[in-house]
């Protein structure tokens, strides 16, 4: 299944040069949908992972589903990408260390990326499994 996010990764990347879209976020998408695609294989007991897009006029709508159910934070607050208040950012010698991210779980990380280059994103549950969006 890991060759699933390589997959799906280059798919995104054909369609969007074959809409014309510009090359920033095109390389968004991409990063976006590998971050999705690889949390859906590592959150499912199935093999059944689809990906989409959905282009308007507004952009393009990046969509991950799985079976699984497992559960996903929240988008962060509208501000705040983090999702921390900004005075729980780790600093070294009053100063933000660039690996200030180190103390934070590695689990979770890629969705911090997914925070900062898509505009927005979300999730929904259901019964049949989980599905994952973002816009770019």
């Amino acid at each position: 299944m890991p060759g699933g996010v390589p997959e799906a990764r280059h798919r995104v990347q054909e369609a969007m040069r074959a809409w014309g879209e510009p090359a920033e976020r095109i390389e968004a998408a991409a990063l976006i949908v590998t971050e999705l695609v690889t949390n859906a294989v590592q959150h499912t007991s199935t093999r059944r992972i689809r990906c989409r897009l959905l282009r308007s006029a507004d952009g393009v709508r990046i969509c991950v589903w799985n079976r699984g159910r497992a559960r996903i934070p929240a988008p962060a607050a509208p501000g705040d990408s983090a999702g921390l208040p900004v005075a729980a950012v780790p600093t070294v010698s009053g100063h933000a260390d660039d690996d200030a991210l180190d103390c934070l779980p590695e689990d979770g990380r890629g969705l911090l990326l997914v925070d900062a280059l898509a505009a927005r994103w979300g999730t929904r549950a259901a019964l049949a499994g989980r599905l994952v969006w973002a816009d770019v």
